[in-house]
């Protein structure tokens, strides 16, 4: 009789656990402010992870929108350059038919003493 009447009390308390019966026990009622902390630091925990993924997507976009930027300046500077090379630039002032011509004498320097 006795397996019997284990058998049916673990019947009973599995159909407790299902039913949520088990949440009306004193132990569950005296650790209400421990499960309510509990299930606090469980969702800051969910949320903060979710921010700290969501900085790092950030961080990679601006880290490659980064690395577009220094190669569109690099590539800018250089046309630049070549843009403002000496023989650039005399080549554009004879095609533009004017009166300007390059220095043959070296450029001095004038000191005040």
């Amino acid at each position: 009789m006795e397996n019997g009447n284990k058998k049916m009390k673990k019947t009973a308390s599995w159909k407790n656990i299902i039913g949520g019966d088990i949440l009306a026990t004193d132990f569950f009622r005296r650790q209400t402010k421990l499960l309510v902390l509990i299930m606090v630091l469980i969702i800051f925990y969910i949320h903060n992870r979710y921010a700290c993924q969501q900085q790092l997507l950030e961080l990679d976009a601006l880290k490659k929108e980064l690395t577009d930027i220094k190669y569109d300046a690099l590539t800018r500077n250089s046309e630049l350059m070549e843009k403002s090379r000496q023989s650039r630039i005399e080549d554009y002032v004879t095609a533009k038919e004017s009166d300007l011509q390059t220095s043959t004498e070296p450029p001095y320097l004038i000191r005040n003493d």
